[in-house]
């Protein structure tokens, strides 16, 4: 059996009760009940706007208000559950919950608005809040990152390209890497903001409303800067949540590199690391194991992100214009990025703020790994070789230290002037890796200098963005 028709906000045209597989089909009560606090302040908006207008009168507008204050603290309070069933979504839902607690008048609340104007209201003042939220949890990565950087300033370690030894430079050089790409995230959700800043209700279904309401008042009131141009746009824009997801989407391969990067330092063969064990787990038959699981399920969830966005873009590439029911699968991708993202971000802040750095071990991996040889080259450069010349010339010493199973920074001076007469007792100093690290002098170069100038100025934006 259906329900009854007229428990329905639409039931007044139907004749026969909805099939209630079909009632189950499209409920989206079990996941929009996310969305009560905001459902019940853009009402609580909404019906202080209609009484400011005069198109409820003031006892109207006192009663519709106080029973929606006393539902939102009853929520508040978890005195009132919100039960999958209980209504088709959290739209109807209060204004069921409103009509038990003020009677028929509750049915006013509704002039001058939509479902569709409201949900989009709804998504906005929701995705303001956790947007914030998320600029914070940047924020204190970023603080983790720094904190380490400065905590290890000075220790050496081998960077690379294709996963190959390449040149060494400075851990904390490293850390600071992410701290930037980090701070662009962080500036990508502070643009985005300005777009989900948008006030939709007013628009009605799709053509706005006849009924003289103040768009502005109810703007003043959410705190929202801005209000929508086109009734139209306005309940079939979805382009806030895409540009978070997609946003959402960069962060977490962020994460995910870093995430990355945490699984292999810690292992054996690279021994750089080790993550605190609050945030590993071990193995149920091998019990010498410590497995990384929080940096590898973030890089395992990076994946999830990323379908949350191509499955939204896939919904809205080809519904006309203005509300479809297939925009109801805007929510789960929403929800299940934001949960995902706030996660990821605390937990990998913690891992950075715990993590132990084997010092020894990363210093050690620089030796004998020919990184060094870019310096001989540029050496060269310096002594009026062209660039190719030297490359070449330094690579024929690389195959000659390979072949007698010599260290670049071993070799003799003699062994060195065999290859070129410019060479002398400095370039024996330049093949070290400190002095390597401290030639890479140029602005945001690795050397100690320059990298501690770049933490100085990344205090400096946590401190304006704190501001």
């Amino acid at each position: 059996m259906g329900v009854k028709i007229m428990e329905k906000l639409w039931g007044g045209r139907f004749k026969k009760n909805i099939n209630k597989e079909m009632e189950e089909f499209i409920s989206s009560l079990s996941f929009d009940k996310k969305l009560v606090k905001y459902d019940l302040l853009g009402s609580i908006a909404h019906a202080q706007m209609l009484g400011k207008c005069k198109i409820i009168t003031k006892e109207e507008k006192d009663k519709i208000v106080e029973g929606l204050k006393q539902i939102l603290k009853e929520v508040q309070e978890g005195k009132v559950k919100i039960i999958t069933g209980e209504a088709e979504d959290i739209h109807s839902w209060v204004e069921n919950k409103l009509k038990e607690k003020i009677g028929i008048v509750a049915g006013k609340l509704h002039i001058a608005r939509s479902r569709n104007d409201q949900i989009a209201l709804d998504e906005r003042m929701y995705l303001k809040e956790e947007v914030l939220k998320t600029q914070d949890l940047l924020k204190d990565l970023q603080k983790s990152l720094l904190s380490s950087a400065q905590k290890h300033l000075g220790i050496i370690m081998p960077g690379y390209t294709h996963l190959q030894h390449a040149q060494p430079f400075l851990f904390s050089h490293h850390l600071m890497a992410y701290f930037y790409m980090f701070e662009r995230d962080k500036g990508r959700m502070q643009d985005l903001y300005k777009r989900i800043d948008v006030l939709p209700l007013g628009s009605a279904a799709l053509t706005g409303t006849s009924f003289p309401i103040d768009r502005e008042f109810v703007a003043s009131q959410l705190g929202f800067k801005q209000i929508s141009e086109n009734s139209l746009d306005a309940v079939s824009d979805r382009d806030f949540i895409l540009e978070f997801l997609s946003t959402s989407a960069i962060l977490m391969m962020h994460l995910s590199r870093l995430g990355e990067e945490l699984v292999l330092w810690s292992s054996q063969e690279f021994n750089f690391i080790e993550l605190d064990d609050s945030f590993c787990t071990g193995s149920s038959i091998m019990p010498q194991k410590k497995n990384p699981d929080a940096a590898e399920l973030i890089r395992g969830k990076t994946g999830r992100v990323y379908g949350n966005l191509i499955n939204l873009l896939t919904t809205m590439k080809a519904l006309p214009l203005a509300y479809n029911h297939d925009m109801q699968e805007d929510k789960e991708p929403l929800f299940d990025t934001i949960s995902t993202l706030e996660r990821s971000l605390f937990l990998m802040s913690k891992m950075i703020e715990t993590m132990q750095v084997n010092k020894e071990k990363m210093e050690r991996s620089t030796k004998g790994d020919f990184s060094t040889a870019t310096e001989l080259a540029d050496y060269l450069v310096k002594k009026d070789l062209s660039f190719r010349e030297a490359h070449k010339l330094v690579g024929s010493i690389v195959i000659y230290c390979l072949k007698n199973k010599r260290n670049l920074e071993d070799l003799t001076l003699s062994e060195l002037k065999s290859f070129h007469k410019s060479f002398n007792k400095k370039t024996l100093e330049i093949l070290k890796p400190q002095s390597a690290i401290e030639a890479k002098d140029s602005f945001g170069g690795t050397s100690l200098k320059r990298v501690e100038k770049s933490i100085q100025k990344a205090k400096k934006i946590l401190k304006k963005n704190t501001n």
